[in-house]
């Protein structure tokens, strides 16, 4: 495979790119995938054996429920840059380590009730501030230490949209 070619099973919908301009309907779009995506996956997940969810979607990656307490790690830590940006000026953010966090025994073990509800409530409390920022809030941004990048607000909505349905897809490939 060229590195200009993805595989399908890493990037099932292919890796996210920004619009060169988003616009108050884009971004009306993204808030709605985040507020719907608990829900698709609780749908999803409906009578699933639990066995199913030790499965990896491909070879050395996650299983699914590493997976399901990896979206609510990840949204639970973005949830609070996006409250940092809002409140400070271009803050320097703190990385952690996604592997290490899943590697935990409640990113590895837990039941995945407890995130799945975990996610919905911090996209409830997301989406709710989400839809009361100015326009201008939207160009508020944080810097990301170890990447050297500072990002805008609304390209983080983007990212985070286009990750709910990124992982979704690899659940149910699973499935």
């Amino acid at each position: 495979m060229s590195n200009t070619e993805l595989n399908p099973l890493q990037y099932p919908i292919g890796k996210y790119k920004n619009p060169e301009v988003i616009t108050p309907e884009i971004r009306a779009e993204w808030i709605k995938t985040i507020a719907s995506t608990a829900d698709d996956l609780q749908a999803m997940l409906k009578g699933v054996d639990e066995a199913l969810l030790e499965k990896s979607y491909r070879e050395g990656s996650w299983s699914a429920r590493k997976v399901i307490h990896h979206l609510m790690d990840s949204h639970m830590n973005s949830y609070i840059r996006f409250k940092m940006a809002l409140t400070e000026d271009n803050p320097s953010i703190k990385p952690y380590s996604e592997d290490d966090w899943a590697s935990m025994p409640d990113g590895n073990q837990a039941p995945i009730a407890w995130s799945i509800e975990g996610w919905r409530y911090i996209h409830l409390r997301w989406v709710y501030l989400m839809e009361t920022v100015s326009e201008a809030d939207w160009k508020r941004t944080y810097f990301h230490p170890e990447r050297g990048i500072t990002y805008p607000l609304d390209k983080v909505l983007g990212i985070y949209a286009w990750h709910c349905t990124h992982h979704l897809k690899h659940i149910e490939s699973v499935l």
